[in-house]
């Protein structure tokens, strides 16, 4: 290659290299707009409530039978269906409706096996240890084959008070004498669900949070207090001296799910002052695109005559000719 085509590529290079970023530019601008305007999911984004129907006004839910040993106080209804057998009842203090088997607890027995698969299907997953007792937990979805509580487990709702917390097993649930459960920073019962897939079984002078969706039977055992609600699908509720008092809940359990929220961090502006056709990088403008030529404007209103001008000054006499005379005078 010569001199002087070598020096001719080398003066080309960084111009091609200018036009390319000129080109570039523009669309990493447009992604980086993107990537602002665009929602991006809530990384601490929780699971929803579970709704409960017209079961959410019970305390006691049962599917065959309620028995009941010594004095207990049931703050909530109380219902049972399909088989209305209540037993023990002339020791239990219930500040609510006693249903029964009518037509409002059949609802309920309807409503509740919604909320069971509900919360049977609730996402995403996180797999626990079968022993619950000793451990603080955050807002989420926990399952195990069953579940053992000895001991305190602490429910950490991080400051949110619509913080949901599901405990999903497929067979048992199981709490040893004198546990606890206990919420700390703002949640409620109403937002504990415990789905077990088989029975439920609550040690003596325990003390539960949260309402049991079992699809068997219940047990609370001698003195076993519990905040929220025992719901059993298709088998007996049995209580001796217990206290169960249902949270009063809002009508509709507020969604723990964050909505995506829009970023709203400006953009720095890139805009500079640049000589005319010329683009960022010193590439020259491109052509202008063909657009589309606007419509005719509206013709606008005549002008109000103008006002007359002062007449001008009249000019004085012209100077005289010196122009030769055609005829002289002759002398005689």
């Amino acid at each position: 290659m010569s001199p002087g085509n070598s020096f001719i590529s080398s003066a080309r290079a960084p111009r091609r290299r200018r036009r390319l970023i000129a080109c570039v530019a523009p669309l990493a601008l447009v992604a980086i707009a993107l990537a602002v305007a665009l929602p991006t999911a809530s990384s601490d984004a929780a699971q929803a409530g579970v709704g409960l129907g017209a079961a959410a006004s019970y305390a006691v839910l049962a599917g065959a039978g309620i028995t009941n040993t010594g004095a207990t106080t049931i703050n909530g209804d109380v219902g049972t269906f399909p088989t209305p057998s209540e037993t023990g009842f002339g020791t239990v203090t219930l500040n609510g409706a006693n249903n029964a088997g009518n037509a409002t607890t059949q609802q309920a027995k309807t409503d509740l096996t919604t909320a069971y698969n509900t919360a049977a299907n609730a996402q995403p997953e996180n797999a626990a240890a079968v022993e619950l007792g000793g451990r603080t937990l955050t807002p989420g979805v926990y399952t195990s084959g069953t579940f053992g509580l000895t001991g305190t487990l602490t429910l950490d709702t991080q400051g949110d008070p619509h913080a949901v917390f599901i405990f999903k097993t497929a067979s048992t649930l199981t709490t040893a004498s004198n546990s606890r459960v206990v919420i700390v920073n703002g949640a409620t019962a109403c937002n504990v669900f415990w789905k077990v897939g088989s029975s439920a079984t609550l040690g003596t002078g325990s003390h539960l949070v949260g309402t049991v969706l079992a699809q068997t039977a219940i047990t609370a055992n001698n003195a076993a207090t519990i905040q929220g609600r025992l719901l059993a699908r298709t088998a007996s509720v049995t209580l001796d001296h217990n206290t169960i008092t249902r949270t009063v809940c809002a009508a509709s359990t507020p969604s723990t799910t964050r909505p995506a929220t829009p970023r709203t961090t400006a953009v720095p502006s890139t805009t500079s002052t640049l000589p005319a056709g010329t683009v960022p990088g010193g590439g020259q403008a491109g052509t202008p695109g063909p657009g589309t030529p606007g419509g005719a404007g509206t013709t606008g209103a005549p002008e109000a005559p103008g006002t007359p001008g002062t007449p001008g000054t009249p000019g004085g006499p012209g100077a005289p000719g010196f122009g030769t005379p055609t005829h002289l005078p002759t002398t005689e």
